[in-house]
């Protein structure tokens, strides 16, 4: 084939979904069972609830179109009331300020809608779930892509669609220059360390009260909540991000009495029954993180495509995903940039190479 993309999150299908308009020779392959990457929705009572990003914001012109052109919906993030605030005794204090997330977008359908309109637009024959990379070996004639079932592909050129970190996973021979690995280790992976949980209520018992659903905690587990509640009806939801630092969050029954006992201080007693409660760590998921990972990031790193990731193996090894983004780095802007960029440095590469599917 022309075109090996290994990762099918979003970036990926973005890329995928160009080269299928291109009638370009080419395969997508994901390790994981799913396509979408971060981007992970549960589906409750029909309420669709993202347990990874959730938001996007005006200024991002990409993630906009792309919305408007697969004929999605997005609405405003709920915002009305006042926020809630805890400080590092457990004492509560409501009405410190307004919704800090007031301004933002969320999609219908959650952002999975998203990831699966893409993949559906991908024929079956070019995309592969349970697939992963172990080897990439780089001949005359191109790369040759080794999958855990030892099952090889060959291709003229690999992008590779996920976080560095876990890029540098894939074995390669010949081997990387030293230079280029350590820079791949040294990107963090953005979200990776992050742990949410979505608990889910028959009725916005918190939007009667007057409250947001936003609160901010110096107690913790959670360190910052909001609603996270369809845009039409129930069921109803809180989300709240995970403050705990990866290795003391386990526990996941402790953790999971912590979190109610927490969002029952907040917002009332009945906050203490949610009808089901949603974890997701994604510090523990080798898809999306690696040790490395697991370290805390207190500000948004500054991303972009170092010098170190361009011209390997002869521009036969590209790089994709949100941290490779120059302007958007970790954001879904971010991904689709990147998407963007690496089909700019192809758009020459491989010409001829068309599939008549």
């Amino acid at each position: 084939m022309d075109i090996l993309i290994i990762g099918g999150g979003l970036s990926g299908l973005a890329v995928a979904e160009a080269l299928e308009a291109q009638n370009r020779d080419y395969m997508l392959v994901e390790a994981r069972g799913r396509f979408g990457g971060r981007i992970k929705t549960a589906v409750h009572a029909g309420g669709t609830f993202d347990l990874g990003p959730a938001w996007f914001w005006p200024g991002q012109p990409r993630i906009a179109a792309l919305i408007d052109r697969l004929g999605l919906e997005k609405f405003d993030q709920f915002s009305d009331g006042v926020l809630t605030y805890e400080d590092e005794r457990g004492q509560v204090d409501r009405g410190r300020g307004f919704s800090s997330m007031q301004g933002s977008w969320r999609l219908k359908g959650g952002l999975e809608a998203l990831t699966q309109s893409l993949a559906a637009r991908v024929p079956d024959s070019r995309k592969r779930l349970n697939a992963p990379v172990v080897t990439l070996t780089q001949s005359a004639g191109g790369v040759t892509a080794t999958l855990r079932d030892c099952e090889k592909l060959e291709a003229g050129q690999v992008v590779l669609a996920l976080p560095p970190r876990v890029a540098a996973q894939i074995a390669c021979t010949p081997a990387l220059p030293a230079a280029s690995i350590q820079t791949m280790q040294g990107v963090a992976t953005w979200m990776a360390g992050q742990a949410k949980v979505v608990a889910i209520y028959d009725r916005p018992f918190w939007r009667h009260a007057g409250f947001s659903g936003d609160a901010m905690s110096r107690k913790g587990p959670l360190v910052e909540v909001h609603d996270a509640s369809p845009e039409n009806g129930g069921p109803y939801a809180l989300f709240g991000f995970i403050g705990t630092p990866p290795p003391h969050r386990t526990e996941e029954d402790a953790l999971r009495r912590d979190v109610i006992a927490q969002l029952t201080r907040l917002f009332g007693p009945e906050a203490s029954t949610p009808s089901t409660l949603y974890t997701k760590d994604w510090a523990f998921d080798p898809c999306t993180a690696t040790e490395a990972d697991k370290a805390p990031l207190y500000a948004h790193p500054t991303y972009g495509l170092p010098e170190a990731f361009r011209g390997l193996w002869d521009g036969r090894l590209q790089f994709a995903g949100t941290e490779v983004a120059p302007q958007f780095g970790g954001y879904l802007e971010g991904a689709l940039e990147a998407a963007e960029n690496v089909l700019l440095t192809m758009q020459d590469y491989g010409r001829g190479h068309v599939h008549a599917d």
